[in-house]
């Protein structure tokens, strides 16, 4: 009874983990691909010709300490491809301490929002928001650099059916080659940007992320104030309330990765914990009854991956050794010997990184181990940060 019950659960984690990482994107590519054989892809509409009939826009930053940055960053602003008169630009500064207050009075075409005492992203966006008059506003970093036509490319989805928030695609590079945490997050990016997009495609993204998303006023959901991943939070309570979430490659943001892996673990730190925060103030959405479009893929794309999945994963390794000492079999043995391999491939990422060598092929187990450990350093974060929506920025490479 003990052999079948571990044999049972080995399984269950075993599927668990395949499906959330590698089938869910397999299942969710095979439904859109039945779906577009009975149902004519959704068309997205043209802007108008006549620049007059743009809708006026709002492109907010929140900054905490990013007087480095600004002059590239106005620099990138000026060069969009929007009309000036429709687009203004507003910096909401949240407690800075350096100069970026004195060095953005230089430009007299932008909104300075400004508050004296640090309260976190959430709070920032909310104090800028209490200025907007624009009914579309998008939100995007500091430290990233946008794309000429993203600003035009995002009122255009809004123009699609239900659509009350558009999320663009995040872009990571590594300043100089063998930077482990930037490239590390650039291939995990491009597989969640896929996700994104199919999931969009299906009916709605699961949630915007912070470089670059935009929210159609009228439908907007202020976030807790308290909360870690106030990007996501916004969107999803927007999604909540029975709009969508459209997702598109076509405006992106690019920025540059963390400078290593320690500032890196920064972030992830913060996202795990601001998932399991999320899950918990989202967990009606996790009802089929309720939400029949969206469960499914709330659970499979954000549910699992920052609560269930990780633990599963390293309950794979005691259970598979205890299969292999009470009832051999090659099966078993396979599956012990490929772990162990992953966890060897992912060491010598590791290793290699600390010597300042550069293997891309290492660094993918590296940087998804490294991912899935940050899921339960975030559990010690959250339990110290629920009341707190600041946090320590990751120096970027």
């Amino acid at each position: 009874m003990i052999v079948f019950s571990l044999k049972v659960l080995f399984w269950c984690c075993f599927a668990l983990v395949v499906y959330t990482y590698l089938g869910y994107g397999a299942v969710l590519y095979l439904i859109l691909k039945i779906k577009h054989l009975f149902v004519r892809k959704e068309s997205i509409p043209i802007l108008p010709l006549n620049e007059d009939l743009l809708p006026q826009v709002t492109l907010m930053i929140c900054a905490y300490n990013e007087a480095d940055i600004i002059k590239e960053k106005m620099e990138n602003i000026h060069s969009l491809n929007y009309p000036q008169s429709k687009l203004c630009v507003m910096w909401v500064t949240d407690g800075s301490s350096d100069n970026s207050n004195d060095l953005l009075k230089n430009y007299p075409d932008i909104t300075l929002v400004y508050s004296p005492e640090r309260k976190g992203k959430a709070a920032a966006m909310q104090h800028g928001l209490r200025e907007n008059k624009s009914e579309y506003v998008v939100f995007t970093d500091a430290n990233t650099m946008l794309n000429a036509d993203a600003i035009r490319e995002i009122v255009r989805q809004f123009m699609r059916e239900n659509v009350s928030c558009v999320s663009g695609e995040k872009r990571v590079s590594a300043r100089h080659d063998g930077q482990a945490a930037a490239e590390g997050e650039g291939i995990y990016w491009k597989y969640e940007s896929a996700l994104k997009q199919w999931d969009s495609d299906l009916y709605s993204a699961m949630g915007a992320a912070g470089e670059l998303f935009a929210v159609r006023m009228c439908h907007y959901r202020e976030a807790p104030s308290n909360a870690l991943l106030d990007d996501f939070m916004m969107s999803m309570l927007i999604l909540k309330d029975g709009h969508r979430i459209a997702y598109t490659s076509n405006a992106y943001a690019m920025e540059y990765g963390s400078a290593d892996l320690e500032e890196e673990s920064k972030r992830k730190r913060r996202i795990a914990a601001g998932g399991l925060q999320s899950i918990w103030w989202l967990r009606s959405m996790m009802n089929p009854f309720a939400y029949p479009k969206v469960a499914f893929q709330f659970v499979s794309h954000r549910v699992l991956r920052w609560s269930i999945t990780p633990l599963a994963m390293i309950a794979l390794i005691p259970l598979n050794f205890l299969l292999i000492l009470l009832c051999w079999h090659w099966g078993y043995t396979f599956a012990g010997i490929m772990q162990l391999l992953f966890y060897l491939a992912a060491l010598a990422g590791y290793l290699l990184e600390c010597l300042g060598h550069r293997n891309k092929i290492l660094y993918v187990p590296y940087y998804f181990l490294f991912m899935n450990l940050n899921v339960f350093k975030g559990i010690s974060y959250l339990m110290t940060h629920h009341d707190s929506g600041t946090w320590e920025k990751a120096r970027r490479g």
